[in-house]
């Protein structure tokens, strides 16, 4: 059966990687991916491995939103964990490679990678690149806020038309720090992924070549046995959520690395995330929370330019490993790193001097809440003339709510 598919004898003898190929029609954050997926076979066949990819579901929160579709989102994270699991398992694959670009199927491909704990690398799909409207660049948020400025009777029915046409011009997941680029991030600095893979955007040629790259490295981890949950430590969960609330990623962070955490048999829990936002200052200038995307912080060394300002403040676990075999350090210290840049603040003089998510409790959420503040924390509610004080008493609480993370409601 395996010659029948045009293998020799020499295929069948090298160890066997299965690449997990997330590409469908249903989202542009997957459509490119089987480009992607055919760079990592290269690199995999580079490596003296024999490749086997397939496919899984996706489900697009973007498109579905608004919808009965919605109810479909999280479960196809779970659905396609499964898949992934049931065939690197169910084939008896020697190593993993997942491809994938989108809010639930990367979190899903983690899942699989800790639980199926064989060598295995992940590689993001990319950004999507800003689009051009007004002789300015815009995203997908652009497009929310101009159908409220539409109906407040701001903006013309000719100009929301033509903002929509423009905001998402091409493949890649959307631009700003939402769930997909909220994730890639969290992965690049777990380990699962080469550097660079969660900033270079879609279109980039470079990415091919980290594809092939990925494909390699698989092949490294097989010959020194490294797996999944060697690099999945408490210390690797601890500086994603660290980058996280630096950078004020999406809530749904939360959500997947405590899944994923499960999956690697790591206890993590709602308390590391007060935790650490309490102590991580706030220091991205991304959308929603600011002005930049992620394919503006590709330019002045991605990721790493965020791990370096953290990892000299001493709030990265510098020793974690990665795919590559280098610590998080070094691969932080080998990037090329432009300081005058922008988008990223120092953490002497930051935007917030606490992370971008919040943890509450209290009558509402006894078990805890996560609420995003970043981009907000420097706003006060103030009581209108007539209001009662108590209302007042409640905006001056939650303007506090940046220092005490954990405000009681």
């Amino acid at each position: 059966m395996l010659m029948a598919m045009g293998l020799t004898y020499d295929d069948i003898a090298k160890p066997f990687v299965a690449i997990a190929n997330l590409a469908s029609d249903v989202t542009p954050c997957n459509v490119h991916l089987g480009r992607i997926a055919a760079a990592v076979k290269d690199g995999i066949r580079q490596g003296e491995g024999t490749p086997f990819e397939f496919g899984t579901i996706t489900v697009s929160d973007g498109i579905s939103m608004g919808t009965e579709g919605m109810k479909a989102s999280l479960v196809s994270r779970e659905v396609i964990a499964d898949s992934i699991e049931t065939v690197t398992f169910g084939e008896r694959m020697d190593g993993l490679v997942t491809v994938a670009g989108c809010d639930k199927n990367m979190p899903g491909c983690m899942m699989a990678i800790a639980r199926l704990n064989i060598p295995s690398v992940f590689v993001y799909g990319g950004s999507i690149m800003p689009g051009q409207f007004e002789g300015r660049d815009v995203n997908i948020q652009d497009v929310f806020e101009a159908v409220g400025a539409y109906a407040a009777g701001r903006m013309t029915r000719e100009q929301l038309t033509e903002l929509e046409c423009n905001a998402c011009p091409g493949e890649g997941s959307c631009a700003g720090l939402f769930t997909a680029n909220t994730m890639s991030t969290a992965i690049e600095v777990m380990g699962l992924s080469l550097p660079g893979d969660a900033s270079l955007t879609a279109i980039n040629p470079e990415k091919n070549n980290e594809a092939r790259r990925a494909g390699q490295a698989v092949m490294r981890m097989l010959e020194e046995g490294i797996r999944p949950r060697d690099i999945l430590t408490r210390q690797a969960f601890e500086n994603a959520i660290t980058v996280v609330v630096a950078m004020g990623g999406s809530t749904n962070a939360v959500l997947h690395l405590m899944a994923i955490a499960r999956e690697a048999e790591v206890d993590l829990t709602l308390d590391d995330f007060d935790r650490i936002g309490r102590n991580t200052p706030y220091i991205a200038d991304m959308k929603p929370g600011g002005r930049y995307v992620m394919a503006d912080l590709s330019r002045y060394g991605g990721v790493a330019l965020v791990g370096k300002r953290l990892l000299d403040a001493g709030l990265l676990h510098g020793d974690a490993m990665s795919v590559n075999g280098k610590t998080l350090a070094e691969n932080i210290n080998e990037t090329a790193i432009i300081d005058d840049q922008p988008v990223i603040y120092s953490t002497d003089a930051p935007r917030s001097p606490t992370g971008g998510l919040a943890i509450l409790r209290g009558n509402l959420a006894p078990d805890g809440a996560v609420i995003k503040v970043a981009g907000h924390q420097e706003r006060v509610t103030r009581g209108r003339p007539g209001c009662s004080n108590r209302r007042s008493r409640r905006s001056r609480r939650y303007s506090g709510a940046r220092s005490s993370r954990a405000t009681s409601w």
